[in-house]
């Protein structure tokens, strides 16, 4: 990242931070501000997250880590992580039509995380997210052994965790992170 490009997404994740406090009720920009300087790696991830329309905010915070956590909060899916398959096997796996990657892959090389389940159903206690796309979803081992993966939604006004084939993807289909600063 360049000088100014720090500094232009630090302006941006304050100025999110301070148009949405209801998803971090109790905390202040300058305590992450400083977290964010401490560990300047992980602006990067956040950098990425933003380009590829993430649009992250602090979430919470972990009084034992003292880690601030940030999800994607925009509304959909983010349009920059979409059309992928789950993982890596599953884009083996296809012998035609393979996507361009998987979303494990993407958010290792973002240092990211998808969200868990208790994460996203968190996530959809802030706002209305993933009302007309979908999220891929960290997928139990039992299920990804099976051929399997989940995903999100939310439809008339309700979370829908649903599953797919890992080796399938959809234009309205992408996956939201997590990043703990």
């Amino acid at each position: 990242m360049t000088a100014k490009q720090h500094d232009e997404l630090l302006q941006v994740l304050k100025t999110r931070f301070e148009q949405h406090p209801h998803r971090h009720a109790g905390l202040r920009w300058a305590d992450v501000e400083a977290r964010l300087a401490a560990q300047p790696d992980k602006l990067a991830s956040l950098w990425e997250m933003e380009q590829t329309g993430g649009e992250p905010d602090v979430v919470g915070h972990d009084p034992k880590t003292g880690a601030f956590i940030f999800f994607d909060c925009a509304l959909e899916s983010p349009r920059g992580r979409r059309s992928l398959c789950y993982d890596r096997e599953a884009l083996l796996s296809r012998k035609h039509n393979q996507p361009a990657g998987s979303a494990l892959e993407m958010a290792a090389a973002m240092g990211i995380e998808l969200l868990t389940e208790e994460q996203y159903r968190a996530l959809q206690q802030l706002g209305a997210f993933d009302t007309k796309t979908s999220s891929w979803l960290q997928t139990p081992p039992d299920i990804r052994k099976l051929g399997g993966a989940i995903f999100g939604d939310r439809r008339y006004d309700r979370v829908f965790i649903y599953h797919n084939g890992a080796d399938s993807y959809y234009a309205a289909r992408g996956f939201r992170g997590c990043l703990k600063v």
